[in-house]
């Protein structure tokens, strides 16, 4: 039976079936999640004591640690996925502690393996796969990352670097979708990520673009507006260089915002029925 580990949403230490084995105690479920997300790496006691108790651990810090490592062993000896060897996977190492486990076994690997692969593709410019390979990725994701765990400064540091990663494959298969002229299907999501992040620039440029492209304009012009709104209300800055451009380019039908040629499974919208040829009477090309 597989084994399975999971970071991105509850931690989950387990077999292919759904049994979970991860001990249930807060401290030693802290510690088995900072080996975790260290997977097949020496984490040192030092480095546990810092995540557990911060800049004041008891005095006793390094003797519970390896309380809390034997309790971690006795729930992981449970799983039957190797026949009961599968304590192994956590190992004592000099001065610390490796959790072993393999690439295809972990969720957090196969993401930054999508990643790897969908970045190879973008560079190609096979948007298509790209796109396909980060979706894969942000599919392995069951919510924020390790949500049930509590976090001390070194899991904390770990969620903060996940989320950006995150986020910015989201950004990129956006984009990517934007390349292979899905503007239309991208108009509903966009709407939600700028309610949700009302300062970020560029979900606010990828929406305009969208709504441009699928010949909204006035209304790739209100998102404008509102963003900078925002931004001179709550931080006091105008919109950068950078998308006062972008908007420029609305305002002047600038030939760089047509979308993409159609794909031949696409649909054909009304505006986009007859070629750019000049208009005849009756304003028929």
């Amino acid at each position: 039976m597989p084994v399975e580990v999971k970071v991105l949403g509850p931690l989950f230490v387990g077999d292919g079936c759904g049994v979970e084995y991860a001990p249930t105690a807060p401290k030693s479920r802290q510690l088995l999640a900072l080996l975790v997300l260290n997977a097949n790496q020496v984490v040192s006691t030092a480095m546990c004591i810092d995540e557990l108790w911060g800049s004041s651990p008891p005095a006793s810090a390094a003797s519970t640690v390896q309380t809390y490592i034997l309790q971690i062993r006795r729930a992981l000896r449970r799983m039957p996925a190797l026949g009961g060897s599968q304590a192994e996977s956590l190992r004592t190492r000099h001065q610390g502690y490796q959790f072993v486990v393999g690439r295809e076994e972990m969720d957090l690997f196969r993401f930054k393996e999508s990643l790897a692969q969908a970045r190879i593709a973008l560079t190609a410019e096979n948007y298509e796969l790209g796109a396909s390979l980060l979706q894969e990725g942000l599919g392995t994701w069951r919510g924020p990352a390790l949500v049930d765990v509590q976090a001390g400064p070194l899991i904390s540091m770990h969620l903060t670097q996940l989320g950006e990663l995150r986020f910015s494959a989201l950004e990129q298969r956006i984009e990517a979708e934007l390349r292979m002229g899905l503007h239309h299907e991208l108009i509903s999501e966009l709407f939600r990520l700028v309610e949700e992040f009302p300062v970020h620039e560029n979900l606010h440029a990828q929406l305009m673009v969208a709504l441009y492209r699928a010949g909204r304009r006035a209304q790739a012009l209100e998102v404008y507006q509102q963003l900078r709104t925002v931004l001179i209300s709550e931080l006091g800055i105008e919109p950068s260089s950078r998308i006062q451009h972008l908007h420029g380019a609305v305002l002047s039908n600038d030939s760089a915002l047509e979308p993409p040629v159609a794909r031949p499974s696409g649909l054909a919208r009304s505006l986009d029925l007859v070629g750019s040829g000049p208009v005849g009477p009756g304003g028929l090309r």
